[in-house]
């Protein structure tokens, strides 16, 4: 009997092995290559400080009380005046550089005494350099007086010491932009940027910049490189932008509007975060649409419904509604913005819009295929007037785009249930689902979506996080995840949120990847997002995984089974979430042509583990060669989450 089971094991292996002419499906259902991607949003100085490489804060002046309590134009500044030099400063707009960035700083230099007088900016928690790396700088500077005044642009470490330095000469006439690159000869964590009027006059200075040269794909008025490539790592197959409540603002002149953030960046406009501090929009709609493509994910812009937030005004502290709406004679010049959108995104350079991208460098379409009209929003009757005028427009004009709506903030209410009847009601394509809920609820809400009408709206799961980082909370995802795979028919998206937190400066939490100036530290839960998205497949195969015996899939484990067609590789995600180990039964029969070299990827430590500054970053994925069979059972580890790829043909 022992050798009959060791022939019957050496034929099923040998069987495995044998190549085939062609690689059969084995059915299997159809679900979204676009299934798992991000979503960024400004929010705990996500942007400024964060992913876009700016290194000056407060760069243009325009910081003020209404930002942040305590702000104002010189937040971030310090006048300086160094040895015996006399002179003043101050915030003026009279003619500035551009309307829509009113603030600039007047120098005027009395006596210099050689070492002149001028500011010094500390960046965002300090200017992190490295030595040797080059950084280039630039200012708008417009001289009052007929002699030409050089400016000395400096360097410092906290000490005052010089670590690069350059003179640039500011001449007679109006505006003009000076540039230079600095290479500072020692790392710092903690510089900053001195600017040093050395000759008497009267100077205006505004938009003072410092850049690395190392931005992300080397762009320029770039992403940081290695927050973007830990972004990109993650392989998203879609970027959602600008945010969530972000994008409908606190009130309607906080809206986002997207044409303020485009062109060149002394024109764009910056204004108050409803995350309280302020964005300068230097990361816009260009920089968005072209990380996506750098990065090969679908770009997934969403604008407001006409309406803000129904937070707006804080209203959210005594429950009642702030929701603010667009008049209704502004309706018609709101939703050409909307379409104006798709233009700049996907017109052709002949096009007004198309030719304003062309001009910002990008010739060639962006290819949008997917836009989001508002956000969480309360179900009023005025927003369904203005979702719907929105909503027809894009049908009429743009029918290639999906429409993705909005069923409110959690998975079920009265906004919720209201939203999809509305959405029933247009036959929007696509809904918006948003939860942040217990690892409990994900665990025993595995089947939420094996229930919903395939006839109906198909779902985006725009916002979900267990409210934790530890590597349970992480597990409580994952397990949800498989189940996100195995209705990847009715669930087209989905994004974990939100994505980027700095250190010191969080609005919300749990996140996915926090960072400092110099270091960043990927959560547990973004190793479980690694996984999955460098894991996707294009059909789910039902039946091929069974679960432990007297095991729950609601509470304990979870399994999913997709194969990737441009590879032909059948990949297995096996989620344990208890103390124990579990085993898991897997039949590929169904599947010609496999071989039994197979990758092994694990993700397991103790419950409580987290991957952040103040706990050592151990819970990593593992991976080891693995051989697989036609028929094989698998131990996965306690807490653990498990990824087997086993090879195959297209």
């Amino acid at each position: 009997m022992k050798k009959l089971t060791r022939l019957l094991a050496l034929a099923a292996t040998v069987a495995l092995a044998t190549p085939v002419v062609a690689q059969t499906a084995a059915g299997g259902k159809p679900i979204s290559p676009d299934l798992f991607g991000i979503f960024f949003e400004d929010i705990n100085y996500a942007a400024d400080g964060g992913l876009y490489a700016e290194l000056v804060q407060n760069r243009s002046f325009e910081y003020a009380p209404g930002d942040h309590d305590g702000w104002n134009p010189l937040t971030s500044w310090e006048f300086l005046r160094e040895g015996f030099a006399t002179g003043s400063l101050s915030v003026e707009s009279a003619a500035p550089l551009h309307a829509d960035n009113p603030h600039y700083v007047q120098l005027r230099v009395e006596t210099p005494f050689q070492k002149g007088a001028g500011l010094r900016n500390v960046g965002f928690d300090g200017i992190p350099l490295k030595a040797g790396e080059k950084y280039d700088f630039s200012v708008w500077a417009r001289l009052k007086s007929s002699a030409a005044v050089p400016l000395l642009v400096q360097l410092r470490d906290p000490k005052g010491a010089v670590l690069a330095e350059t003179t640039l000469s500011a001449q007679a006439g109006e505006w003009q932009q000076l540039r230079a690159t600095l290479a500072p000869s020692a790392t710092e964590a903690a510089a900053s940027l001195a600017v040093l009027a050395t000759g008497k006059g009267v100077v205006d200075l505004d938009m003072l910049s410092l850049f690395p040269q190392k931005t992300f794909r080397n762009r320029p008025n770039g992403l940081r490189a290695d927050l973007a490539q830990t972004i990109a790592d993650l392989h998203p197959k879609f970027i959602r932008f600008p945010g969530g409540c972000l994008a409908h603002g606190d009130g309607l002149d906080n809206l986002y509007d997207w044409k303020k953030t485009v062109g060149p960046v002394e024109q764009r406009k910056g204004q108050r975060n409803i995350w309280n501090y302020h964005q300068t929009a230097g990361l816009g709609y260009f920089e968005y649409f072209q990380f996506c493509e750098d990065i090969g994910a679908k770009p997934l812009p969403v604008v407001a419904a006409g309406v803000s937030c129904q937070n707006s005004g804080g209203t959210w502290k005594i429950g009642g509604t702030g929701q603010q709406c667009v008049p209704i004679a502004d309706m018609q010049a709101y939703t050409q913005d909307v379409l104006d959108l798709v233009e700049y995104a996907n017109g052709p350079v002949s096009s007004p819009w198309g030719a304003k991208r062309a001009a910002a460098g990008h010739p060639k379409p962006f290819g949008l295929t997917y836009i989001g009209i508002g956000n969480e929003d309360k179900q009023t009757p005025e927003f369904r007037e203005r979702f719907k005028l929105l909503y027809d427009a894009m049908r009429r004009q743009h029918p290639e785009i999906t429409i993705i709506g909005t069923v409110g903030p959690g998975p079920k209410g009265e906004d919720y249930d209201q939203g999809w009847a509305f959405a029933n009601q247009l036959n929007v394509p696509m809904v918006d689902e948003h939860y942040y809920e217990t690892p409990r609820w994900f665990m025993t809400n595995n089947k939420r979506y094996d229930r919903y009408d395939r006839s109906k709206a198909k779902v985006y799961v725009g916002e979900y996080a267990s409210w934790g980082n530890t590597l349970y909370h992480a597990l409580a995802e994952a397990a949800y995840m498989t189940a996100l795979e195995r209705n990847g028919d009715v669930v087209q998206l989905a994004s974990y949120a939100p994505l980027l937190a700095k250190e010191g400066h969080t609005q919300w939490k749990t996140d996915l990847i926090y960072f400092t100036n110099t270091t960043v530290a990927p959560s547990v839960n973004y190793q479980v997002q690694q996984l999955f998205g460098q894991n996707q497949g294009d059909t789910y195969h039902a039946g091929v995984v069974t679960l432990p015996t007297g095991a729950t899939a609601d509470t304990t484990v979870a399994a999913s089974c997709v194969r990737d067609a441009k590879s032909g590789d059948i990949i297995l995600k096996l989620v344990n979430t208890v103390a124990t180990p579990q085993l898991f039964s897997i039949d590929l029969t169904r599947f010609a042509g496999l071989k039994t070299a197979a990758a092994r990827t694990v993700l397991t430590g103790p419950k409580d583990a987290t991957n952040t500054f103040t706990s050592p970053r151990t819970v990593m994925p593992k991976a080891t060669a693995y051989k697989a069979a036609k028929r094989f059972t698998y131990t996965a580890a306690p807490y653990s989450l498990t990824v087997l790829r086993v090879p195959g043909r297209r």
